[in-house]
């Protein structure tokens, strides 16, 4: 079975001012939405094959003792040196059955049982990413869209660690999708083909780079 990227997220105390800052680089926001039980709410911003989702904290007791309490989002926003970043993976072909790490069952809120996300089992090791896994989404149909800010054709994870857990290792098979080791917790992001040879820096309000 082959996994893909569908969508990536970064935590972030400030995400009105995050999230202008994409909109103002040229980005396009979708709609905003609130994720009962996990004390969160986001700002999405769609390309033709992707997402990426500007999360905050809503409530922070309902994301520490709700469901989601074992991704301990509250603790990542409080505590600099975690990471504040998450990976949502998809199928591209085989059994929803499989799974691409080992992990626990999170029954979401807001969505109907029993369709549940699967959460890599390194969610306790706050220097790394979240890694999830939707097992009841079918495989998506991707597409490229001709204006270069609107494909993502690649995200690259920095991640502070000397060794990488088994479930961060096997996210180098996932299409779109790699990780690397960095001095600091960054992502960068590619549009189109990158071919123009520009970058953006959203530091220090997003440890986040765009390249186009």
């Amino acid at each position: 079975m082959r996994f893909e990227l569908d969508h990536f997220f970064i935590l972030t105390d400030q995400p009105e001012q995050a999230g202008d800052l994409l909109v103002a680089f040229g980005l396009q926001e979708s709609f905003r939405r609130d994720h009962k039980g996990q004390g969160t709410s986001n700002r999405r911003f769609e390309f033709a094959n992707g997402m990426l989702e500007i999360l905050y904290l809503r409530d922070v007791e309902e994301a520490r003792n709700g469901p989601a309490k074992e991704m301990y989002l509250a603790e990542r926003v409080a505590q600099p040196e975690t990471s504040p970043f998450g990976v949502v993976l998809t199928r591209i072909s085989g059994s929803e059955s499989v799974r691409p790490f080992k992990g626990w069952s999170y029954q979401a809120d807001y969505f109907p049982a029993p369709n549940a996300f699967h959460v890599g089992d390194n969610s306790n090791r706050l220097h790394e990413p979240l890694c999830v896994y939707v097992p009841f989404m079918a495989p998506v149909e991707r597409s490229i869209d001709a204006n270069p800010l609107r494909t993502l054709a690649e995200v690259t994870l920095l991640v502070p660690a000397q060794a990488f857990s088994d479930t961060l290792d096997s996210l180098s098979s996932v299409d779109r999708l790699s990780v690397e080791r960095g001095d600091e917790h960054l992502v960068e992001m590619t549009l189109g083909e990158g071919v123009c040879g520009k970058w953006k820096d959203f530091h220090p309000q997003l440890p986040l780079k765009i390249h186009w």
